[in-house]
């Protein structure tokens, strides 16, 4: 069968996040939402998205196919499911479809001629950005019950206190030494060829990517995610870190989620927690507002490519774009659009011919190339952020 997930109506609540990258392959849990899929099905996917990422992320449609609704993350049950659908059936969740299968293209698709099938189960979808801290528990113990069912941990040294070690799994190649991981709370999961340096104090849920790295003397509170080939240290909170982003040093992050190729200057924090206790406003780029979220924690939305210098600053409740620089002391605004560069006294706009500069040269550090394809994402995305850069 045919598979192919499609962003649904939670692509602009997802942003800035989704200004680069499908629903699709956003990190939660261990897994990203595809990875999680193609675990589940058995199959690679393919995806439908915004055209100016279609390039990248394409989309193959055969004469059958299962279109699945990606802010859905699946379960047994549901797999079970959608792997049952027939021709002409369609899977919601109240008003929402999950899955249907199709022969028409999707210019014809009309759920009036579609026999519906509802699912009464309970099932995790990301709604909203904040949904990626706060729902990553959940995620976490759902990734890790998938990847290691019927499977034996990597031996951990006995230089370290393990607490539960039955909820702890190590891959092959993880390297951890000196460090106490609890896994009181939630199960602590240590992808292949990762590396946990002396002295880190570990509270799960956890999750650490493939060839990533806690440096020396970090304390990590679940439920945190640290995704492929990511560098931390300093406290961490129930923050989500995409791949090949990097907090390396003292500093605090909490309730936060971080896009791919960042960088946290030392000594940064961000607040969580409003002084008077209220319920934190998050910038949203669907209605061009702050919106509130409902919870009293939340800290920093930060797209990929951007980076702060040290002893930054950052209020309860702040999003920073797409390939922004900030670097000045103070707090800056609790929204920075995409492309910026400055600070608490100011903002111009990141060139992208220097913010271009810059990613290629923090990519080639983990060897990895900047194309002229990444490049004509991120223009569009320049373009298309251009109207919030009125500083």
């Amino acid at each position: 069968m045919n598979y192919i997930l499609f962003d649904g109506t939670v692509r602009e609540n997802l942003l800035p996040f989704t200004f680069t990258r499908p629903v699709a392959d956003i990190r939660i849990g261990i897994l990203t939402i595809r990875e999680k899929w193609e675990t589940y099905l058995g199959y690679t996917t393919t995806t439908i998205t915004e055209d100016y990422l279609s390039e990248k992320y394409p989309m193959v449609e055969m004469e059958e196919n299962v279109l699945i609704n990606a802010s859905f993350l699946p379960n047994s049950e549901l797999v079970e499911m959608v792997k049952g659908l027939s021709e002409g059936e369609a899977i919601f969740k109240g008003e929402e479809v999950i899955a249907f299968y199709t022969k028409d293209t999707q210019e014809e698709v009309d759920f009036e001629d579609y026999t519906a099938i509802d699912y009464d189960g309970d099932v995790l979808r990301v709604i909203n950005t904040w949904d990626i801290f706060s729902k990553n528990a959940e995620a976490i113990q759902e990734d890790f019950d998938l990847l290691t069912e019927g499977r034996e941990s990597s031996p951990i040294s006995n230089t370290n206190t393990l607490i539960h070690p039955e909820r702890i799994f190590a891959e092959e190649g993880a390297k951890v030494e000196h460090s106490i991981l609890n896994a009181t709370d939630g199960p602590i999961y240590l992808g292949k060829d990762s590396e946990v340096w002396e002295g880190n104090l570990i509270r799960g849920a956890f999750a650490l990517g493939h060839n990533a790295v806690v440096k020396m003397g970090a304390k990590i509170y679940g439920a945190t995610t640290v995704g492929p080939f990511g560098k931390v240290c300093g406290e961490i909170s129930n923050s989500v870190i995409f791949g090949y982003s990097s907090k390396g040093h003292e500093g605090y992050l909490g309730n936060a989620v971080l896009g791919e190729w960042c960088n946290i200057g030392a000594d940064s924090n961000n607040s969580n927690l409003k002084n008077n206790y209220a319920k934190v406003r998050l910038w949203n780029y669907a209605t061009e507002k702050f919106e509130q979220t409902g919870l009293q924690f939340c800290g920093l939305m930060m797209g990929d490519h951007s980076k702060t210098a040290i002893n930054t600053m950052f209020n309860t409740g702040t999003v920073i774009g797409v390939n922004c620089n900030i670097y000045v002391p103070g707090f800056p605004r609790n929204f920075v659009p995409s492309f910026s560069w400055g600070g608490a006294s100011g903002f111009s706009t990141y060139a992208t011919s220097k913010a271009f500069d810059a990613a290629k040269v923090m990519m080639a550090r983990r060897n990895v190339e900047f194309t002229e394809l990444d490049a004509k994402i991120l223009e569009h995305v320049f373009e298309l952020t251009k109207k919030w850069r009125n500083y």
